[in-house]
């Protein structure tokens, strides 16, 4: 059997970071897995940012509430959807994900949990597992499946390399020059493209 793995922001929709950084002028918001490799430094550093500001978890809600999927990510997604199964493994958080999932039809998401305090303030978060992303490519390869994972951040490495074929995304620049073996596209109908040859690939 054959799975897509595909990372969530920046690949489906826009950065939630950014856009909440764009609402609140604050610029250290804006820095994404993109340009900090380390998970944990990054979001250590937006809890310290967001308990500066006293931000609280419904000021981000309601900046993900006008949010909308990319253009053309709904409709890829679900040309996608209707030739395999389709998994979003993402470092976001329940919190955050939902209004967006149901903007692209509820696809199945693989996340994290924030902690959240009595005052609605973002205490802390949960890791479903440490490199979840390609924790989660071992098992489904375990389990027999045949994978493409494709993401745009450092943190989308792991599953990237793991996976039987693994592409970036409208991944920067930098990120592709410091791994040229791995294949980088810019439009859904390039990625779809690569999806098609990938299950031609696996009859």
């Amino acid at each position: 059997m054959n799975l897509v793995c595909l990372d969530l922001e920046g690949v489906l929709v826009p950065e939630i970071w950014i856009n909440v950084a764009l609402k609140t002028g604050i610029k250290e918001l804006k820095l994404t897995t993109r340009d900090i490799p380390d998970y944990d430094v990054l979001m250590n550093k937006r809890l310290g940012i967001l308990k500066e500001n006293n931000l609280k978890l419904t000021d981000i809600q309601e900046v993900i509430a006008t949010m909308d999927p990319l253009p053309g990510a709904y409709e890829f997604s679900m040309a996608l959807r209707s030739k395999t199964q389709l998994i979003i493994l993402s470092d976001t958080f329940d919190q955050f994900a939902a209004p967006l999932m149901k903007k692209l039809d509820w696809p199945t998401l693989f996340c994290n949990t924030l902690v959240i305090d009595e005052q609605n303030r973002i205490s802390g978060y949960r890791l479903r597992q440490k490199d979840g992303k390609r924790k989660a490519i071992e098992a489904f390869r375990t389990a027999g499946f045949n994978i493409l994972a494709a993401g745009d951040s450092y943190n989308d490495l792991t599953m990237i390399k793991m996976a039987d074929k693994g592409l970036f995304f409208r991944s920067p620049p930098s990120i592709q020059k410091e791994n040229p073996e791995i294949k980088a596209v810019e439009e859904y109908k390039d990625l779809l493209a690569a999806v098609n040859e990938f299950l031609e690939d696996q009859e």
